[in-house]
């Protein structure tokens, strides 16, 4: 095992700069090419139909420069929050933690949980709370954040979050079932992430 690492160690640096990551290839042409010439051998009279492939639009390209902006687009199932938004950053409720999106992050999906997801434009900041959805990250510094259910942070009431944060509380502790224990502590989580959004 050691000698394996002092030949690695000795290999040029520049050896791996010259490997080529996914984002600095073209994009695929947006036609299933193979699929095409077996369907006109086939059926020559008849035009061949449309694949999945064909209705992908090609990969954007990512920019040489770091762009200063952050496109952003939230929506919701009902509305759209954020249309094409040029930002500083964003802060989302990543599953795996509060995730910070800056112009040039790297391309990224992630879960969101309930939590506060935070736009920052210049000294302004809004403020939402999400339920849950998703966040994707784009490698041309566009953010597309669809989440189930959003609500400004100002528009919610502390007093109605505690009652039902205790209703839920209380639930959970006489569930009687599987079902009836699931729904209860997915009361508790939301309840105890607005609590916590809202003293935070």
């Amino acid at each position: 095992m050691f000698r394996r690492a002092t030949t690695l160690l000795r290999r040029p640096l520049n050896a791996a700069a010259s490997r080529r990551f996914s984002t600095d290839l073209a994009a695929e042409p947006a036609a299933d090419t193979s699929f095409v010439e077996a369907w006109k051998k086939a059926s020559p009279n008849i035009d061949p139909p449309k694949t999945p492939l064909s209705y992908l639009k090609p990969r954007p390209p990512t920019p040489s420069t770091l762009p200063t902006k952050l496109t952003v687009n939230f929506v919701l199932p009902y509305s759209s929050e954020l249309s094409s938004k040029e930002v500083d950053m964003v802060i989302v409720p990543a599953t795996t933690g509060q995730m910070g999106v800056l112009p040039g992050h790297v391309a990224t999906i992630a879960e969101l949980k309930p939590g506060v997801l935070s736009v920052h434009e210049g000294n302004d900041v809004t403020k939402y709370f999400v339920s849950s959805g998703f966040a994707f990250i784009h490698a041309n510094s566009v953010a597309d954040v669809i989440a189930v259910e959003a609500v400004p942070l100002d528009r919610i009431d502390a007093n109605l979050v505690q009652k039902g944060l205790q209703d839920f509380t209380q639930k959970l502790n006489s569930a009687t079932t599987d079902l009836e224990k699931a729904e209860a502590q997915i009361g508790v989580d939301v309840h105890s992430a607005l609590n916590s959004a809202l003293t935070g």
